[in-house]
């Protein structure tokens, strides 16, 4: 017989003033990136930054293309460039902003195809990445993993341990 299962995650709704010193800096750093993104046709700007165990940052920023879908995200440009550069670096927390072209910053949340992403690269250094996104009313809010956002993922975990029992 089926039964409901309910689904919850823990998120803290803070303000910038609520940020400890750490997460202050790479939410600055997000917001910053965003004077890089490269939008002319949604100009919507969306900045990533992600805090490393060497205690530098590391930012990602949207690219669009005028062949849709050609384009990446802001949090995918973060990780991929990070792992292309510096692959040995762990990522310690990681945050997003967005805003449009002229304007200020608006609440956001990571597409599918970023949460997706995000949870491999957590999956990849067994350790939780905590991340900060936007809010509504200038809010921020906290989640202590990228996985709260992406319930029932899919992982290397869910791959056959012997692939060529699969053929």
């Amino acid at each position: 017989m089926a039964h409901p299962l309910r689904l919850t995650i823990d998120v803290e709704v803070l303000t910038e003033a609520d940020l400890t010193p750490t997460e202050a800096v790479i939410w600055q750093e997000a917001k910053a990136a965003t004077d890089h993104a490269y939008a002319p046709y949604s100009h919507f700007h969306v900045g990533a930054a992600l805090l490393l165990d060497d205690g530098n940052t590391f930012r990602g920023t949207n690219q669009e293309n005028a062949a849709y879908p050609s384009g990446l995200c802001a949090e995918r440009t973060a990780l991929f460039g990070l792992a292309a550069t510096q692959p040995e670096r762990r990522i310690l927390g990681m945050a997003v902003a967005a805003r449009p072209a002229s304007g200020d910053f608006v609440a956001v949340t990571s597409c599918g195809a970023c949460r997706q992403v995000m949870a491999e690269y957590e999956h990849r250094q067994k350790q939780a990445i905590p991340l900060l996104l936007p809010g509504p009313n200038g809010s921020i809010y906290r989640f202590r993993s990228v996985s709260d956002l992406l319930p029932f993922g899919f992982s290397a975990d869910d791959l056959p341990r012997n692939i060529e029992a699969v053929r």
